[in-house]
């Protein structure tokens, strides 16, 4: 009897496949079993199960093997066609076919060339049930050929401009792979500026100097025959001259704004652009009207490439390409369109039927084109093959009714369109057949109670037998309420229980006969645990036992293991495993975490884990440890001049070994109360021999340092004075340098009372010229550090010395050190000033050095001071800006940045010493030229109307050269803010209003404005409006909650706002005293006009009355005594020549001036006056004083200049600044 055991992981249920499948029915058709002994009998037709790939490249260096194996019963024989004839392979006696095979074999190593037998190749497998065909194999040899020989031309190239290297490789089979390496095999590096494309050619967005070699050579590699050809290297040489002009993008590949890609369904899509410009530019890539696959997207040669893998029809559409640099950028669209060869949806699959039963052979591909399906019977097209009446054929469908054993053929189907085709063989194999049971008789089934059980009836027969379970001898067929049955024949028995012990019969049975097969199953009972391991917390170094204690079925025989955190025990004797216990002795802080016990038969397998923490012992009284004790008992001994002996005892070191001594010293006569450094000894001294200075009164501590840290000091030890002695050192830092042209201050660091060595400290200070024969010049000073010497000539460099004495003697003698007296302002401007513009906004200034002795004094530098050139009325009221740069050292040429173009500048240069500036040069003048113009100052849409729009604007501030011209572009904007069309417009530059007609009405529009010279466009000002709607009132805006905090410089307003949105805010505000107030148009209200007729008719009425009155009483005396003592004070002045004007009472009551003046546009205007409040301050830092008056601080070298030519000629007011918050 033979045992199965069932598999104890594997559960199964009424709704789930069995894991072994025998026999799958599909529709009326049978599949042959995989059982050696059934195959040994039944016939078969033949099945190709091996052949060589269609396009098949060998190497003309080996034999030639075409493959081509076949299984069938009886074994099929083969033949071959080549080019579509037959090929006889025994009047070759290069070819042989191998025994039991069709792979054939070529022998060309002996004789003959591959090149004879390039072909188109197909292999027939046949036996007596039919006919199969493989695939036409397209035999080709690898080609590897060599280049052309050609003349390569040196190229040479200015730095800047683009280039394109050929490699035009020959054409090899497989096509060859390309890459770029110089003499010494060495890849060219490549970049976003250079790179290789996907033809091979070698692309340069922009060459540069270090691009020069004579070894760019392109190297092609044919893999299949393992050889690299290589071209003729290319000679670059780039001119490293004047770069070229900055360029925006233009592509090298692909050419023209469009082109078409063409890729099949599949494979790898590979779109490339490359582009030349300068700045190197940046490639971008979209996907038209759709978004580029996430995981299928894949960047390569520096984004030039973008490569979408398993392309397929999806992926057709435009894919644009973008080129972009700082000037520009440009687009390239790629149509792509994606083909198919055909592929399948549904192969055609073989058919086993039993005499007189019906089936399909169904062959469904896709492709595009659609592919075209043809049918051919044992390699023969169906419709010239011998007729079959149980056959009809529809379209891709072949059917099959009351099939006889005649009817046994191998159909191939062929699915073909213009990029390629499929083939598929699949037979119609009719057998008769009584049922054959396939599983092994008396199998021994054992199951653990309460899973389920799976009994195995492997079955086959023709026509497709039926199946039946019995249990016992006598029993009845098992049913589908309790059991399952599969359609394989396995029978399943979901919850075995007891009592399903038994025996159980498989019945199979069609018309031809039947056959059964008896199967055996025991149910054991579950293994269990019913002593589980316990959580334990235990001391470190004692002892733990984990007890397992298991219940199993008495024929099975388990195993018990032991796990530590899911792995191994440590291989540790202190691990000691019996029957039912782990033991754990003298445990330690790593034998903490889960130990598990599992138990294991060959039916199933159970499991419990516990927990072991792992503690500390009860401590026992720890030592205590802390600094040291300090020392005790100090005694100086051996007094000597300049040493004595100290000894002490050292305290306790509290649990820890003292490591140092350190001792330190205090000077009771300099410095008494602080304490220094004097030695360091090792712990185990407790005397130390110490180096003393003379003149010092000496008093000494000691201190003990451990692991823990160091003791507080010990009491001080006796005092010990040591005797005077001449110093043994002179003053530091000594310096030598003049404040005036005629004087030399001699510095020094002086000793400090330490370093006297005795009393009296003195110095004695020495000089003399370096260069004259003059003896040193000496006087002893005292509790100074610093003497001055008068009358010395202008910047002489001297010998200086500087030497401590006291009373007991001298210091050694001091080495003696160079100064300088003092310095005076240079003599000598810098002469042949000459200036190179080199753009509008750089020049380059060069200069003649002064002769270094007309410096006096040390050369700091050069300084060039330049300006503006202005008129002479602008330049009397505005004072002259004028900048600074210096350069270090003795240079004699320097670079002005940040110059305004199309503008007359003045500079002149000054050498500059350590006392300050020489003469300036004489003035040179030079103009830069012109450059693009800044932004216009304002643009404002008035008058919009259902059609129109007017624009009017300001000139821009910096025009930097002569306007030509202005460009307005315009675009409507729709509803989902999407920007239409762009229309460009050239006005005239004497132009500051346009209107535009013909617009859509109730459609808002964005503007780009910017205004050009010779040079280029300037930048650009943005603005949107919209056309009006007819009938359409418009919402008033309303402000509310007007709130206002003032502190002592500034004030916080704020405010509520409903309205449109889109609006700009100016807040009014005036002076405590006065009234600021909203200027509008009175002059057109029909109050203001009743008003001024009111008042006109007044004052004529008044005009009648005083002249009848002068008539009747002569002169009026108090007009006359006022003509007479006019009071001078109330008389204003003229602006323009300071003359006294008339006095208007009307003008105290005019609103501020500009200032608060808020125009209907929502615009703030420019002054109108040439003078600003800024222009006398510096910059920014003007503020106002709390009263209205302003705050500045008058600078005579950072001033505003008028606007000369066409440049602006007014800074921003600091009223409109400051009155306005947008």
């Amino acid at each position: 009897m033979q045992l199965k055991i069932m598999p104890k992981k594997k559960h199964f249920s009424a709704g789930r496949v069995p894991l072994i499948l025998f026999l799958c029915q599909m529709i009326s058709a049978l599949d042959v079993p995989l059982d050696s002994k059934l195959l040994g009998d039944l016939v078969q037709p033949p099945t190709i199960t091996q052949q060589s790939p269609k396009d098949y490249i060998i190497d003309p260096r080996e034999n030639i093997v075409i493959q081509c194996e076949a299984k069938g019963k009886p074994p099929p024989s083969f033949s071959w066609t080549r080019n579509g004839t037959h090929f006889d392979i025994d009047k070759d006696p290069l070819v042989t076919m191998k025994p039991g095979s069709g792979t054939l074999v070529i022998n060309i190593m002996s004789e003959g060339k591959a090149e004879t037998y390039e072909g188109v190749y197909q292999c027939t497998a046949r036996n007596e049930r039919g006919a199969a065909i493989s695939n036409n194999i397209v035999v080709r040899p690898s080609r590897s050929p060599l280049w052309t020989k050609e003349r390569l031309e040196p190229i040479t190239l200015r730095n800047g401009q683009s280039l394109v290297l050929p490699c035009r490789p020959p054409i090899g089979l497989p096509p060859a792979i390309i890459f770029w390496m110089d003499n010494s095999f060495q890849r060219l590096p490549q970049s976003e500026r250079v790179s290789q494309g996907l033809n091979g050619d070698l692309y340069f967005s922009n060459v540069l100097p270090e691009d020069t070699r004579e070894d760019y050579i392109c190297y092609a590699r044919f893999n299949h025959t393992q050889t690299i050809q290589q071209k003729q290297p290319i000679s670059l040489k780039v001119i490293s001259a004047k770069p070229s002009k900055e360029r925006p993008p233009t592509f090298l590949t692909p050419e023209g704004n469009e082109s078409l890609k063409e890729e099949l369904r599949g494979n790898v899509l590979s779109l490339e652009c490359i582009a030349e410009g300068l700045p190197t530019p940046i490639i971008y890539w979209i996907k038209e009207d759709g978004t580029l696959p996430v995981n299928r997207t894949f960047y390569q040669n520096f984004k030039k490439t973008l490569q979408i893998t398993q392309v397929s029809e999806a992926d057709s559409g435009n894919y644009q390409c973008i080129a972009k640099n700082t000037l520009g950028a440009v687009h390239h669209t790629i149509s792509v369109t994606v083909k198919a060869a055909p592929y399948w949806i549904s192969a055609p699959q073989n058919l086993v039927l039993s005499p007189g039963e019906n089936g399909t052979l169904i062959c469904r591909a896709n492709g595009n084109p659609k592919p075209r399906i043809g049918w051919l019977t044992n390699g023969v097209p169906v419709e010239i093959a011998p007729d079959d009446p149980s056959r009809k054929i529809d379209g891709d469908t072949i059917i099959f009714s009351n099939v006889q054993e005649r009817s046994s053929a191998v159909y191939q189907c062929n699915a073909s369109n213009e990029y390629g085709y499929l083939l598929a063989n699949a037979f119609v194999n009719v057998l008769a057949e009584p049922p054959r049971i396939l599983t092994s008789a008396n199998i021994l089934y054992q199951v653990i109670a309460n899973r389920p059980a799976l009994l195995d009836c492997a079955f086959f027969g023709s026509p497709l037998p039926t199946i039946e379970w019995f249990k016992g001898t006598k029993g009845s067929a098992l049913h589908e309420d309790i059991y399952v049955l599969h359609d394989n024949g396995t029978l399943e028995i979901p919850v075995a229980q007891k009592d399903s012990t038994g025996t159980y019969t498989c019945v199979a049975r069609n018309k031809l006969g039947m056959a059964k097969n008896e199967v055996h199953l025991e149910i054991k009972d579950p293994t269990r645990i019913i002593k589980q391991p316990e959580y334990a917390v235990v001391q470190r170094g004692s002892k733990v036992s984990f007890e397992c204690k298991v219940k199993h079925d008495n024929t099975l025989i388990p195993t018990i293991m032991w796990l530590k955190d899911n792995g191994e025990l440590p291989n540790d004797e202190r691990f000691s495993v019996d029957k039912d216990h782990l033991v754990v002795t003298d445990v330690s802080d790593d034998d903490g975490g889960m130990y598990t016990c599992a138990a294991n038969t060959t039916l199933d397998s159970v499991s419990a884990s516990a927990v072991l923490r792992v503690v500390a012992p009860t401590p026992t009284p720890a030592p205590v440890y802390d600094v040291p004790n300090p020392p005790f008992d100090l005694e100086l001994t051996n007094q000597l001049d300049k040493s004595v002996q100290l000894t002490w005892t050292p305290g306790d070191d509290n649990n820890s070994p003292i490591t140092k001594f350190i001792i330190e010293y205090e000077d009771a006569m300099h410095e008494a109360g602080i304490w220094h450094h004097q030695a360091e000894v090792s712990g185990t001294q407790t005397t130390a021999q110490l180096t003393l200075s003379p003149y010092v009164n000496y008093s000494f501590r000691v201190m003990a340092e451990n692991s823990i840290g160091r003791s507080v000091p010990s009491e001080a030890s006796e005092q010990y004075l040591t005797k005077a002695a001449e110093p043994d050192q002179n003053p530091m830092t000594v310096e030598g340098l003049g404040t005036e042209p005629d004087n030399l201050v001699i510095t020094w660091k002086p000793l400090n009372g330490f370093e006297s060595n005795g009393p009296g400290l003195q110095y004695k200070v020495s000089w003399r010229q370096k260069d004259g024969d003059d003896e040193w010049t000496s006087v002893v000073v005292a509790n100074v550090s610093k003497y001055i010497v008068s009358g010395t000539p202008t910047f002489v460099p001297y010998l200086i010395k500087v030497q401590a004495l006291n009373d007991v003697g001298f210091a050694p003698e001091p080495a003696a050190v160079m100064g300088h007296s003092g310095e005076d302002l240079p003599m000598v401007a810098p002469g042949n000033v000459r200036v190179n513009v080199v753009n509008s906004t750089l020049a380059e200034v060069h200069w003649d050095p002064v002769p270094l002795k007309s410096v006096r004094g040390h050369l700091q530098g050069y300084r060039i001071y330049y300006w503006k050139a202005q008129s002479s009325s602008k330049r009397n009221r505005r004072h002259i800006e004028k900048k600074i740069l210096t350069f270090q050292g003795n240079k004699t040429h320097g670079m002005l940045p940040g110059l305004q173009p199309y503008s007359h500048y003045v500079l002149n240069v000054r050498v500059v010493n350590g006392k300050g500036e020489g003469p300036a040069s004489t003035d040179r003048g030079f103009h830069t030229p012109e450059g693009v113009p800044s932004a216009p100052s304002s643009l404002k849409i008035v008058n919009p109307t259902l059609d129109s729009l007017t624009l009017e604007w300001d000139p821009p501030s910096h025009p930097n050269g002569v306007l030509t011209e202005y460009t307005l572009r315009y675009q409507p904007i729709n509803s989902t803010h999407e920007l239409g069309p762009l229309v460009d417009l050239k006005i005239p530059a004497n132009k500051t209003r346009w209107t535009l007609n013909h617009l859509n009405f109730s459609t808002r529009y964005k503007f780009y404005f910017y205004a050009q010279t010779s040079v280029g466009s300037g930048s650009q000002i943005t603005e949107e409006a919209i056309t009006t709607v007819d009938e359409v009132r418009a919402v008033n805006p309303r402000i509310s909650n007007l709130t206002a905090a003032a502190a002592e410089t500034y004030a916080n307003i704020s405010w509520e706002y409903e309205g449109p949105e889109h609006v700009k805010f100016y807040v009014e505000y005036g002076v405590a005293g006065t009234m600021a107030s909203r200027q509008v148009d009175i002059a057109t209200q029909g109050w203001f006009i009743g008003l001024m007729c009111a008042v006109a008719l007044l004052i004529l009425i008044l005009l009648i009355v005083c002249f009848i009155r002068r008539n009747k009483g002569g002169k009026y005396p108090v007009k006359e005594k006022e003509d007479a003592h006019a009071d001078p004070e109330i008389q204003p002045m003229k602006e323009d020549d300071g003359t006294f004007g008339e006095y208007s009472d009307a003008e105290d009551h005019k609103p501020l001036k500009k200032g608060s003046r808020t125009p209907s546009d929502r615009t703030v205007k420019k002054e109108d006056s040439d003078d600003s409040l800024v222009d006398y301050g510096e910059g920014v830092n003007g503020q106002f004083n709390e009263d209205g008056s302003f705050i500045g601080q008058y600078s005579g070298k950072k001033e505003k200049e008028p606007a000369e030519g066409n440049e602006s000629s007014e800074a921003p007011s600091p009223v409109n600044a400051m009155n306005s918050f947008v």
